[in-house]
């Protein structure tokens, strides 16, 4: 089983309000967090509260929502530019 760390003292935890170092490691928010920061780009590989990560996660979520439109959207030109050929090619053939 992993053994979950308390948290540095001197943070205020916005849920309990107590100093952090005394009521986190009980939470079930306090959560072990491996990956980047999208904002930084530094890697993250430590213990931090769920709550508190949220805003990070939310700007997260909304660079891969903008990449994964621009992929759509090039997906869509693709096809609408292979239909516009194909109907292009059966007219010319049905012209001859």
């Amino acid at each position: 089983m992993v053994k979950i760390p308390h948290a540095d003292e001197g943070g205020i935890c916005p849920l309990q309000r107590e100093d952090m170092s005394k009521v986190c490691h009980k939470c079930p928010w306090w959560t072990l967090v491996r990956g980047k920061n999208p904002q930084s780009e530094e890697m993250i590989d430590d213990w931090r509260c769920a709550v508190a990560l949220l805003p990070m996660l939310l700007v997260e979520n909304a660079q891969m929502q903008r990449q994964t439109g621009a992929v759509m959207e090039t997906f869509r030109n693709d096809v609408v530019s292979g239909v516009v050929q194909a109907v292009s090619h059966a007219a010319d053939k049905q012209g001859d």
